[in-house]
């Protein structure tokens, strides 16, 4: 079988990161399964030729959830395999953190079968994929470090 790599990039854009810890929340994209099942992720997408991976992570959000962000932080990479149409995937996506500057939440994006804005807190339980959610915690560090330095 033959292998081959492939890279995206995405994030978890976040409206009212200025604000109250209590209001802050994170737009998500619910894609359904071959079950039937809606699992709930991060916006995120191939890097088209000519594109830093910043710039395909403000892109695939946009077009995912319909917000504009700008990017923050670095929150790291997600390396996984997987088999399709006869080739094993070699995949990396490297993950943002952004603050929203705009946009309507939409699923107009085809492989997008819903989209909300979740409350920070209920990340763990609503992310489907644990190193999603483990991202998700370095994302909620780097906001409290964030806060911690405007004092």
């Amino acid at each position: 079988m033959r292998t081959v790599r492939e890279t995206s990039a995405g994030g978890l854009v976040v409206d009212g990161l200025e604000g109250p810890s209590d209001k802050r929340s994170a737009a998500l994209i619910g894609r359904t399964d071959r079950r039937g099942r809606l699992l709930w992720s991060l916006p995120k997408g191939h890097i088209e030729e000519g594109e830093t991976a910043e710039q395909t992570a403000i892109r695939e959000v946009a077009e995912e959830t319909g917000i504009h962000g700008v990017v923050v932080a670095e929150l790291g990479s997600i390396d996984y395999w997987f088999v399709t149409e006869g080739r094993r995937v070699h995949k990396t996506v490297h993950h943002y953190l952004l603050r929203s500057v705009g946009g309507e939440l939409s699923d107009a994006d085809v492989e997008v079968t819903q989209v909300a804005w979740v409350p920070l807190s209920e990340l763990d339980s609503r992310l489907a994929y644990a190193d999603e959610r483990r991202l998700a915690e370095v994302a909620n560090r780097l906001i409290d470090r964030m806060e911690t330095g405007k004092r």
